[in-house]
């Protein structure tokens, strides 16, 4: 039944389990290696059930539990004696390789795969132990990837009669809880690598099955043991799950696979796996691989809104849903979700509006509709800022930004325009709310204290308009910011929890004050005596308005001295009182500010990096993926105007090719999507070549005329977009 061209179809999948087991292989001389076929099965039956004290979820860790929860420890199994070695199983696959006899590698193979208790005894590094720490899986790691490594260059009958033993081992009754022999089992197994092929699919769907399944204390294990695993077999494990799940959704061939409504329990079964290893990924810094790594993009095909909806009303109960693993959907999806969370708030405030004004029989106008900001360039922030601060009902609304004494109509250009000279402005050091570190290129909070914190709940407003509107600004704010932005993601009803509060470590302040950073880190591995060579106390000093202010960061910091013994804390409250305490009046305002625009449920679809991602998009320009993505109006790209504008341009330093991005769509930033999702488009200009580019910002449009030399077009180019403040009509 296993033979190429599957001639016998099995109707269940225990009838296969036995056609496997009454098939008599011979061990003599082998074939060579072949790639492994397993036939199309449509009926699969479930697996036994597995006993309700193990399915059910306990959210606790194994290390937790009283004395008197604990389960009973069953007594340890007899290992079959298995004194194979890494060297002797190499030679054994030389031999079989040069002599075509692969009796010896199929008897290894068939033997140690035939049970749990068969892959203990090959691959536990001492089978008298029991290896029941998180710290130590006991697993000989070198031994298993030898194995696995050599499995796919074996005949077939050897692949098939591992699979053969896995599928022993998964149909075996359980009764009680898993032993960590067990759980050693199913991290084995899940590095099988023949579970990459889609004719194992439905065997690997029943081991994730009986993982995902497990108690929680039962993964508190997995995740620890799992970070031990090599960065390549890590992200492979990783691929292979993302790899299921996309052919699950989006199958190739759909006969290879069950039908759906018999195989629901696929996806949420490997998506739970999953997440067991972005959990063990998250548990080092730095991380195994990047958290990127784990985003399908088979995701961004599918109707992520009902996802969505499907998550808000459910949450994290029985029904499934990708939004409850938020780590697996990625930056471009998650950016599509918020963007029509936002357009849906954005119709039901107006439609709000709309009918409050009916109600009260006054006439309705266009101008209800949206959050209009009328400034003038000379008094940019004040206007702005009391403008936000009048209009605060309508913050939700669609943005629409009007310049006073110019003609031109907002169609996204003006308020792309807006954004960049009003950040420019409220983060120049002369304004005093923000603080410039040279060293690390990037803003942080003034600690200086002051009576009104409202200005800072505005710039927290204005950096929630641009997300909810789809705007990318220039702001160097570190990662830290955004990882206290969602501290937390979704503002507390009780006005007196502390918001804006985050764990912070020494590294967060390199990321801003590295030279300070360095100090402390020294301070630390310091080999003399911290407190007569440095004589410091838990007290520190900073100057405000030309005054010194001391702070105690404990209560009688000033008497407790730093020594060897207490600098580990010394070093934490300093950074906790830089980072969260001196600036907790200002981040509040600031977080309020935010949340008062993009309060959603989207935000806790996010990490802090994709937060800052959506807010500044990506500082990285690729003019060459620009000039892939442009469409033409009035040119052919082969147009020799066309060629002279992308020689002259890929020629541009990067200042003078963020000043022609600026021009062309009112921002120097690229967005999620990268350069195709600008969207850029150069149209022919029937205009004399003595006139200069044009560009319609609204529409990410440059409007050029075709200039006759690669000299003209570069020094109208330059001129243009190096004076490209300002709108005007026709």
């Amino acid at each position: 039944g296993l033979e190429r061209g599957a001639k016998n179809q099995f109707s269940t999948f225990s009838s296969f389990i036995t056609s496997i087991n009454q098939k008599k292989e011979g061990i003599g001389n082998r074939n060579s290696p072949t790639q492994l076929v397993i036939p199309n099965i449509k009926n699969v039956r479930d697996l036994p059930p597995i006993c309700l004290d193990v399915r059910q979820k306990q959210r606790i860790s194994i290390d937790t539990l009283p004395q008197e929860a604990k389960a009973p420890i069953p007594p340890e199994p007899s290992f079959p004696i298995r004194t194979k070695t890494v060297q002797d199983f190499q030679d054994d696959v030389e031999k079989a390789k040069s002599s075509g006899d692969w009796k010896a590698v199929h008897n290894f193979y068939s033997t140690t795969f035939d049970s749990f208790l068969e892959i203990n005894a090959a691959f536990k590094k001492d089978t008298s132990s029991p290896f029941n720490t998180i710290e130590d899986s006991g697993i000989d790691a070198k031994f298993v990837n030898v194995v696995y490594d050599a499995l796919l260059n074996t005949p077939q009958d050897v692949q098939k009669s591992v699979l053969k033993g896995i599928i022993n081992g998964l149909l075996q009754e359980w009764k009680g809880p898993r032993t960590k022999d067990d759980l050693r089992a199913y991290c084995i197994l899940l590095q099988n690598p023949q579970f990459s092929n889609t004719s194992t699919y439905v065997i690997y769907a029943h081991l994730l099955r009986q993982i995902a399944a497990l108690t929680e204390a039962d993964h508190h294990f997995l995740v620890h043991w799992s970070k031990k695993i090599t960065q390549r077999r890590f992200k492979q494990l990783v691929d292979r799950l993302l790899q299921f799940i996309s052919l699950r959704l989006f199958p190739a061939k759909p006969e290879e696979f069950p039908p759906m409504v018999k195989c629901t329990w696929w996806i949420p079964s490997a998506t739970k796996v999953l997440s067991l290893f972005n959990a063990s990924n998250s548990l080092i810094s730095p991380p195994i691989i990047s958290y990127t790594d784990f985003y399908n993009s088979t995701l961004d095909h599918i109707d992520l809104m009902e996802e969505y909806h499907n998550w808000q009303c459910y949450g994290n109960s029985h029904r499934f849903s990708f939004c409850q693993y938020p780590f697996i959907i990625s930056i471009a999806a998650k950016k599509v979700i918020i963007q029509r969370d936002s357009e849906q708030q954005m119709i039901s405030f107006a439609r709000q509006s709309l009918v409050d004004k009916v109600s009260r029989r006054q006439k309705p106008d266009m101008n209800m509709l949206f959050l209009n900001v009328k400034v003038r360039r000379t008094h940019l922030v004040s206007d702005s800022l009391d403008e936000l601060a009048r209009k605060r009902a309508d913050l939700k609304k669609k943005l629409k930004v009007t310049f006073v004494g110019e003609a031109g109509l907002d169609m996204g250009g003006l308020t792309k325009e807006w954004f960049l000279l009003l950040i420019r402005q409220i983060f120049h050091p002369d304004y005093g709310m923000f603080t410039y570190h040279k060293d690390s290129h990037c803003h942080w909070f003034s600690s200086f204290k002051c009576d009104n914190y409202s200005e800072f709940r505005l710039v927290g407003a204005l950096m929630g308009l641009a997300v909810y509107n789809s705007i990318t600004l220039d702001i160097r704010f570190p990662p830290c910011c955004y990882k206290k932005l969602l501290s937390p993601p979704i503002v507390p009803c009780d006005h007196n929890t502390l918001v804006g509060i985050c764990d912070v470590t020494l590294d967060d302040l390199f990321q801003i004050m590295p030279e300070l950073a360095h100090g402390l880190s020294e301070l630390l591995s310091y080999e003399g005596n911290v407190e007569e060579d440095f004589y410091s106390t838990f007290q520190v000093f900073q100057e405000e308005f030309g005054v010194i202010k001391s702070y105690n960061l404990k209560p009688n910091g000033d008497k407790i001295p730093v020594t060897n013994q207490n600098r580990k804390e010394y070093v934490q409250l300093y950074v906790d009182f830089l980072l969260n305490k001196s600036i907790y009046k200002q981040f509040a305002a600031f977080y309020y500010g935010f949340h008062s625009v993009c309060a959603s449920y989207a935000l806790l679809l996010l990490r802090p990096e994709e937060v800052e991602i959506l807010v500044c998009g990506s500082p990285e320009l690729d003019m060459s993926a620009l000039q892939r993505s442009t469409q033409y109006e009035g040119y052919q790209k082969s147009d020799l105007t066309i060629r002279y504008f992308w020689d002259v341009v890929l020629g541009f330093s990067l200042d003078l090719q963020k000043k022609l991005l600026h021009f062309a769509t009112g921002s120097d930033r690229v967005p999620v999507g990268g350069m195709a999702d600008l969207n850029f488009k150069i149209s022919k200009s029937e205009t004399s070549t003595n006139w200069l580019p044009v560009a319609h910002t609204c529409f990410n449009q440059l409007c050029l005329p075709p200039y006759k030399s690669k000299k003209e077009l570069k020094q109208k180019l330059i001129i243009g977009i190096s004076n490209a403040e300002g709108f005007g009509l026709e």
